[in-house]
């Protein structure tokens, strides 16, 4: 996908992609040919109508040989290549239909908005509904980001019983979609709703849950969801009939010793390992931690990937005698999982590690800030010797007065964190995935030398607004 004013960014990734895989074709449409055209580096596309049909032809797939590659966390420049094989694609598939066969739950109707470039769209909703089968009903990622309700009225049409969203979708649920843009919706055959891909916010799903019950929407649909592209997708599901767990913690007692204790910090349960998953949680010198320790979260399993394409040096970093690192924080708590942060994200303050989901996390619904918008990075001042927090923070266009300050006093009150220095942003400038994920190692690094900029204010051929 081509970001507003970020068809450089585009050409650059794109590229790294292509040379990474060593790829000697790329098919495309002839809305996105002419932005590929224009890279520095020619790249190949054919338009998929030029290509004539050879009929059919004999292919002989064995378990281990490799079925797709799909990227995960990375720069820009240096993008990271999952090689997934028929073994892993088909073990996870399995997982995931055996939890739909779970007792009470209906026949799937799937309705999503989610790219099929992600591993979300790809594996957990295409894939799965040629695996089961199922109906799927598809819907553009633009028109649900400029419309929302487009999903919930698409889900009442086709009488969808399953969804899977990023918690982000949800927030822009609340805030985007007028009630009159729900006359005569039904959401009561919405029986999964599954909340993934990034940390979740217990808040959202009770705010959500609240006010759609209106028109018929469960909130104990809600299906909290744990996985990764290096296990091809997903690890933890909410157990069937079970209602999501929703731990109140010490945020203090997490970032100084990894310690869980009662207290007013909401963590939402990602639930339990999918069957032949198994998790541990681990320290730092990779010894399994007990119960309500926080340490890295490791998988084992059939879908774990066998390697990072023809990168032996990164998958050294991640596969240990079959385990996989999977680069977050966690903890179990009778059984389930709870996610905390990316590790190599932890914002440390005087020597106490901080999730920096949870200084975002505080400018939820603070006027002048883009929803989701906003990243926490921990940083040396030139004048200090110890860590400070900075916040780059994306504005609305009605910026109003003092917002910096604004978010300084927010994210205090919040966490009790002082803000050493506030960033405000043009929409558009911190870098994301392609599924929309914050980049916040390349947003931090950009920010430091300087490299942080808006995007262009003219619009692109083919883009979709934001």
């Amino acid at each position: 996908p081509v970001r507003l004013g970020k068809l450089d960014e585009y050409h650059q990734r794109t590229t790294a992609m292509l040379r990474a895989v060593e790829a000697a074709l790329v098919v495309t449409d002839a809305r996105i040919r002419p932005l590929l055209d224009g890279a520095p580096t020619r790249l190949g596309c054919v338009v998929a109508a030029e290509l004539d049909g050879a009929g059919e032809l004999e292919s002989t797939a064995v378990s281990d040989d490799i079925a797709l590659i799909q990227f995960s966390s990375g720069t820009t420049h240096d993008p990271k290549p999952v090689a997934l094989t028929h073994r892993n694609l088909l073990f996870n598939l399995a997982a995931i239909a055996d939890y739909f066969a779970g007792d009470s739950l209906p026949a799937p109707v799937g309705v999503t908005w989610l790219p099929l470039y992600h591993d979300m769209g790809l594996i957990g909703n295409l894939l799965t509904a040629f695996y089961l089968p199922r109906p799927l009903v598809l819907l553009p990622p633009e028109l649900f980001l400029a419309v929302p309700a487009a999903w919930l009225r698409a889900i009442s049409r086709h009488h969808g019983t399953v969804t899977a969203a990023p918690n982000f979708a949800f927030g822009l649920c609340l805030k985007r979609i007028q009630d009159e843009e729900l006359a005569g919706v039904d959401l009561s055959s919405w029986r999964l709703c599954l909340n993934g891909a990034e940390m979740i916010s217990a808040d959202v799903q009770r705010r959500f849950g609240e006010r759609f019950a209106h028109w018929g929407f469960d909130p104990a649909a809600f299906t909290p969801v744990y996985g990764l592209a290096e296990a091809s997708l997903a690890v933890t599901f909410k157990p069937v009939n079970h209602p999501v767990t929703v731990l109140g913690v010490r945020r203090e007692s997490l970032a100084a010793g990894g310690v869980v204790e009662p207290g007013t910090a909401e963590l939402v349960s990602t639930g339990r390992p999918l069957a032949g998953v198994e998790i541990e949680i681990r320290d730092t010198d990779s010894h399994p931690v007990p119960d309500d320790r926080v340490g890295r979260i490791v998988v084992r399993a059939p879908s774990v990937m066998a390697g990072y394409f023809d990168r032996p040096d990164l998958s050294s970093e991640v596969l240990h005698d079959g385990w996989l690192d999977c680069g977050d924080l966690g903890f179990l708590h009778d059984g389930e999982l709870f996610v905390c942060g990316r590790s190599k994200e932890t914002v440390i303050i005087r020597g106490a590690n901080h999730a920096p989901q949870d200084f975002e996390a505080a400018l939820d619904g603070l006027a002048g800030v883009r929803v989701g918008c906003a990243v926490a990075v921990g940083y040396l001042p030139v004048d200090t010797g110890e860590e400070a927090l900075a916040m780059l923070v994306e504005t609305t266009p009605d910026v109003p007065p003092g917002l910096a300050g604004d978010v300084a006093a927010r994210v205090l009150q919040r966490t009790g964190i002082a803000v050493r220095h506030v960033e405000l942003l043009a929409p558009g400038t911190l870098p994301r995935t392609s599924s929309g994920k914050l980049r916040r190692l390349e947003a931090r690094s950009q920010w430091l030398t300087g490299t942080l900029s808006p995007p262009q204010q003219a619009p692109l051929p083919g883009s979709a607004p934001c």
